[in-house]
């Protein structure tokens, strides 16, 4: 019988890429592995009802710069479970002697931890999950560890798909401190046996489905896809190989299988993922809509390159990668006028964003004496930001489970705002005590204000 690979959060970036790179490897004879799939929230589940009319596949449009576009039936699920409060038939999944690999795409801000990796147990749903609940990924995994326990289904490889610096390990870390809250020191010591947690970086611009995403590939191909996905043409994954109980051959399919992922994360995150979060916040104070308008936008563009050439490359330079072509061909990706990537999508979750994005420059560049100006635009923008939140000047419903309303009040509600800003920890760790930090964010408030 085939092993089972189980991943949780059917969302449009996990269907375009580990489905996706899945899918490639079924075409070229994988038969030793299967991909089943569920949510752990019943906010898409118009996506498995989809799924499921559909004989589980679905159409994949990839767009590269230049607007070749690429139509792919994805037919890389065996078996889709539809949400059922309580998980039960999830988590039975899981815990299923043949399922060796279990994968997860919750978002940045689903992991739950503060500046110091410790879980944020004053959040609601973290507390409701410690009293035995499953809205978290933590809820989720400590139910089927301790089936597989119970039922001796054995070891488990437990992979992180999000855009999460050292994902693998915070995740570890946060589990086990879940762990240790309920109190299941049997479940740590299963965990440190037979669990492992690798690192890996993710990279496919996927934008939300356009509400006229399915009338477009019905007029390209006939069909009548109802959970179309699309996304860029370009691809990566770089995944620790780390795997406990075997793996599909992921690199047969275009995947990088590496012993240490740092460098790559660390490109990825402070040169894409920081400089889409600067654009966006630009973008929206210039009224556009698409990352694609902000890249276009020759101010915005310079903001961007100055950015990543004078304060990211100097920081992590010497790490063995073209890091000037990597800036590049970023720049270049968000110039795709085809991927109509929302500025609303971007901004969400831009607290978490500046912590897993953004602090790790923004921390070297003060100790490392390197311009600081590029890295600490971002946190201008954001305050920025706070102020058009709390003047109803935000063109969109701004969503972020790590954001609390009654800091950002506090903080656009002081005397001081740049001053109240620059003291929360979570963003800004020791520079809270930096004088010269506090200057710089003044200086760069002070620009952003007056940006039109």
């Amino acid at each position: 019988m085939s092993q089972i690979w189980l991943h949780l959060g059917l969302g449009s970036f996990h269907r375009a890429h580990q489905a996706y790179c899945f899918d490639k490897l079924l075409n070229l004879g994988e038969k030793d592995w299967q991909l089943h799939a569920g949510n752990i929230r019943d906010d898409a589940e118009w996506t498995v009802e989809g799924l499921l009319k559909q004989n589980l596949s679905y159409t994949l449009e990839m767009v590269s710069p230049d607007g070749k576009d690429e139509l792919k039936t994805i037919k890389a699920f065996s078996k889709i479970i539809p949400f059922e409060k309580g998980l039960k038939p999830l988590i039975n999944e899981g815990a299923l002697a043949d399922t060796k690999l279990i994968s997860f795409t919750v978002t940045e801000a689903g992991y739950y931890l503060d500046n110091n990796l410790k879980l944020l147990t004053n959040n609601q749903a973290i507390k409701d999950d410690l009293q035995g609940g499953v809205s978290t990924i933590y809820g989720v995994i400590a139910k089927i560890l301790d089936l597989r326990a119970t039922n001796g289904a054995g070891a488990l490889t437990l992979l992180c798909c999000d855009n999460v610096r050292e994902n693998g390990h915070k995740f570890r870390l946060g589990l086990k401190e879940f762990l240790s809250l309920i109190k299941r020191e049997d479940l740590i010591a299963f965990l440190d046996s037979s669990v492992t947690t690798p690192n890996t970086m993710v990279d496919r611009i996927t934008p939300r489905p356009a509400p006229t995403l399915s009338a477009e590939i019905k007029k390209l191909t006939g069909i009548d896809d109802c959970v179309p996905v699309m996304s860029e043409a370009f691809f990566q994954w770089v995944i620790e190989d780390n795997f406990i109980k075997g793996r599909p051959s992921f690199e047969k399919a275009g995947a990088q299988m590496v012993k240490d992922v740092t460098a790559y994360e660390d490109a990825k995150l402070r040169i894409l993922n920081a400089t889409h979060t600067l654009m966006a916040l630009l973008g929206v104070i210039k009224g556009y809509n698409y990352v694609f308008e902000c890249a276009r936008d020759s101010e915005i563009a310079k903001f961007a390159f100055d950015y990543v050439t004078k304060s990211v490359i100097p920081c992590i330079k010497g790490n063995g990668l073209d890091l000037e072509d990597y800036r590049d061909t970023v720049l270049e990706r968000f110039r795709n006028d085809h991927i109509r990537d929302t500025l609303e999508r971007i901004c969400q979750d831009s607290f978490s964003k500046l912590i897993n994005f953004v602090k790790p420059t923004l921390t070297q560049v003060y100790e490392k004496g390197v311009d600081p100006k590029g890295v600490v635009l971002i946190p201008a923008l954001y305050l920025n930001f706070l102020n058009l939140l709390k003047d109803h000047k935000v063109p969109f419903n701004y969503q972020d489970s790590s954001f609390d309303k009654a800091w950002a009040q506090s903080v656009t509600d002081a005397q001081d705002e740049v001053q109240a800003f620059s003291q929360t920890s979570l963003l800004f760790g020791s520079l809270v005590e930096n004088p010269k930090f506090l200057a710089d964010l003044r200086e760069s408030f002070a620009l952003v204000q007056s940006l039109k």
